[in-house]
């Protein structure tokens, strides 16, 4: 396989994750929040791309299975779902 994708692919997925972390971290509302769930879900595809076309990644690659599933729950929440997900369970003012 070309070393520069596997690297290209290895460090996207790594510096992609950080930013998202940060960004899901901040709690700076439920769009933000959302968008960084999008990048976690670039960042899970990376890793499972690079994962698989390397010899010795494959566990981050199934690891990165499940993170993509746990990640675009997250996007169906922050942005697709119609709701705002800060609000549940909590009593609405008046």
């Amino acid at each position: 396989m070309n070393e520069n994708l596997l690297n290209a692919l290895q460090y996207y997925g790594a510096g992609a994750g950080l930013v998202a972390a940060l960004i899901v971290s901040l709690n700076l509302g439920p769009r933000p929040t959302g968008w960084g769930f999008v990048i976690f879900v670039t960042s899970s595809i990376a890793l499972i791309a690079w994962g698989f076309m390397n010899d010795e990644g494959e566990g981050i690659g199934w690891q990165n299975i499940g993170l993509l599933a746990i990640n675009l729950v997250g996007v169906y929440r922050y942005l697709l779902s119609g709701h705002d997900p800060e609000t549940k369970g909590k009593a609405k003012a008046t």
